[in-house]
């Protein structure tokens, strides 16, 4: 049901733009339509759209955007966002908001200088995209770069906390005979062995996967070569799960008997990356499931760095094993996604419409300017640069008292 009606939400806190003392800003942000065979998540709800607009900003919503979150043109329009025909017309403001990153087609609509905020999805972009922001002079900033003032990205934490829980709802569906699985129940019940789930990565969505899982009454177990992050989770859910680190001797035992793996290692600016080989996936029983949250960073196995190609395939079954490889799992609850991302952008364009506007931001923020990887056409990523074999400018050349 598309909602056409103004609700008061509780999801932002209003105190930021009503405690501030705000500079009015005449900034353009244009919101357009994703490919929505592929991502259904927009990046700003009616709510949020309304206080940016009471803020002095403009924006400019390419018509049926918001359908995949179940808001019509109508909601938006009376929110304050003027509804355009054309993606032309949005992708000439000042500041694009995606989640998906900009295609070649995209940045040739981009106005020179303009900025474009997107999920990075490495291998998505391209050497002739690169080529064509240089010679745009555009910024791109990635949400996955962007830190806050402890140095975690706001952005993946509010994705990962909805993939984690949102993979032990998917695992119980694809392990039920309804989708072809071994016609089990993900938990435990009294006189049944309870499943085994294996979770990679000790991070926030592991540790909501582990937190769902133990929920169920699903015997769990999960590793990262953190040990901080190990001792974390076992403070946050207690005895009931178990930790190691990445032991091959550890891993190949506990393959041979779970009935879901679930991959959460984080890629991002890390150096060595630890894959789990195919050598362990053969080592699984028949009729279990892989379900990798990484897909956009390259994919945590040997066996799903694959599905990161076109037209592969994103369900799949090898060495029969069930792999389940969407690029992003809270696709599949696009609203919720969509407020919790949409929330984030309240406190980051206060901020940005407060000290003056983006390249203000950037020069006094350091963890808002680790957010780019293109800066006025420039490479200032060494993560991003690496990857294409790109040459990487300090940041700070551009930003006076950086």
């Amino acid at each position: 049901m598309i909602h056409d009606s103004h609700q008061s939400t509780s999801f932002v806190v209003r105190e930021l733009l009503l405690k501030t003392e705000k500079q009015k800003v005449s900034a353009v942000i244009g919101i357009p339509k994703e490919d929505q065979e592929a991502e259904k998540r927009l990046a700003l709800t009616p709510e949020t759209v309304a206080l940016l607009v009471s803020s002095g900003y403009r924006v400019l919503v390419e018509t049926g955007a918001g359908l995949t979150i179940q808001y019509s043109d109508s909601y938006y329009a009376e929110s304050g966002a003027e509804i355009v025909a054309t993606a032309q017309e949005v992708f000439r403001g000042d500041l694009v908001l995606k989640i998906l990153p900009p295609t070649l087609e995209e940045v040739k609509m981009m106005r020179r200088g303009a900025a474009v905020f997107s999920f990075l999805y490495i291998h998505k972009l391209s050497t002739p995209i690169l080529k064509l922001m240089a010679e745009k002079r555009v910024h791109a900033l990635a949400y996955e770069l962007l830190n806050d003032v402890t140095g975690v990205s706001p952005f993946v934490t509010a994705i990962s906390e909805i993939e984690g829980a949102t993979s032990i709802a998917l695992a119980a569906e694809l392990l039920s005979n309804a989708h072809g699985g071994k016609g089990i129940i993900l938990g435990g019940i009294p006189g049944v062995t309870p499943t085994e789930v294996v979770i990679i990565g000790a991070g926030v969505a592991g540790t909501m996967a582990a937190r769902a899982a133990l929920a169920l009454g699903a015997s769990v177990k999960v590793f990262d070569n953190d040990i901080n992050k190990l001792r974390t989770i076992r403070h946050e859910l207690g005895n009931p799960v178990y930790t190691s680190t990445l032991q091959p001797n550890v891993l190949r035992n506990v393959f041979r008997s779970a009935d879901v793996v679930i991959g959460a290692m984080h890629y991002i600016n890390k150096i060595h990356f630890y894959r789990i080989s195919e050598d362990l996936i053969r080592e699984m029983k028949r009729g279990s499931l892989i379900i990798d949250l990484r897909m956009a960073q390259g994919g945590c196995f040997e066996t799903t760095m694959e599905a990161c190609l076109p037209d592969h395939p994103d369900r799949f079954e090898k060495h029969g094993v069930l792999h389940f490889c969407e690029m992003s799992l809270s696709s599949r609850v696009a609203r919720t996604a969509s407020i919790s991302l949409s929330n984030l952008f309240v406190s980051l364009f206060t901020s940005m419409g407060d000290s003056g506007g983006l390249d203000h931001l950037a020069r006094f923020d350091r963890g808002f300017s680790s957010g780019f990887y293109m800066y006025s056409g420039k490479m200032v990523s060494s993560y991003v640069g690496n990857h294409f074999n790109y040459p990487v400018t300090d940041i700070g050349l551009f930003l006076p008292g950086y």
